[in-house]
């Protein structure tokens, strides 16, 4: 019953296909039909794809130039087709969210030397006696001074010990000799100290500084100067 029902569609289509050609000026007139004996709607396209009805009509409709191959309908063809498109579902996965990196608070900056409190007001007492009046960069200069003399061989290993060294029968430092270490230190020259100690600029390890509109030591002029800041020449 299946291929009776197949038989008779097959026959209803070419039917169809003759009366559209006898009536459509454009289509040339077709006296002689062939009946085949088709199982399924694909052999039905199968056996009719290169038959001059559909070639006709196609032209007609412009689906496809004269220059172009025409290509039969192939079922197998269209199956690859639709497996060769589909989207492989295993490759879809859920949008990944990653946690915020959490980024560490900056450490902060160790003193390069080993200082106690009280060597630390020592320290500033001297930067506010032999810098007052000086800027800012000035103070912290002087102190940087005493921090390459720390590392310097030719001076004492401690802040203290630099502070205090006698050079012949004097302080090395004036402040020291005259008393005005004993003076507090100011805000500023307290804040130059801290960053003397935790600073990577050392002035090219200048060990040496000096006023030369009031120095009487004409030794310490021939030495290399490095820079100057403010009324302060710094030398090595």
């Amino acid at each position: 019953m299946k291929k009776t029902y197949f038989k008779k569609v097959a026959v209803a289509c070419v039917a169809t296909f003759a009366f559209i050609g006898i009536h459509n000026p454009t289509v040339e007139a077709i006296t002689e039909y062939q009946v085949v004996n088709v199982d399924s709607l694909a052999e039905i396209g199968q056996a009719y794809a290169y038959g001059p009805i559909m070639y006709e009509m196609k032209q007609e409709i412009n689906e496809f130039d004269d220059e172009k191959e025409f290509i039969p309908y192939k079922p197998e063809l269209l199956e690859k087709q639709s497996q060769e498109t589909k989207v492989d579902e295993t490759a879809i996965t859920e949008p990944q969210t990653s946690e915020p990196e959490v980024v560490a608070p900056p450490e902060p900056a160790t003193a390069a030397v080993s200082i106690s409190n009280e060597e630390k007001d020592l320290f500033a007492r001297l930067v506010e006696a032999e810098a007052k009046g000086e800027s800012y960069e000035g103070k912290v200069a002087v102190a940087t001074v005493v921090l390459n003399r720390v590392d310097s061989p030719e001076f004492p290993n401690t802040i203290s010990g630099v502070i205090n060294e006698v050079v012949g029968d004097a302080y090395a430092f004036s402040p020291v000799q005259n008393g005005k270490i004993n003076e507090p230190a100011s805000d500023e020259s307290i804040r130059a100290v801290e960053e003397a100690l935790t600073r990577q600029d050392r002035l090219n390890d200048c060990i040496y500084f000096y006023n030369p509109e009031i120095a009487t030591d004409t030794w310490i002029t021939t030495r290399e100067v490095v820079k100057t800041v403010g009324n302060h020449v710094f030398a090595k």
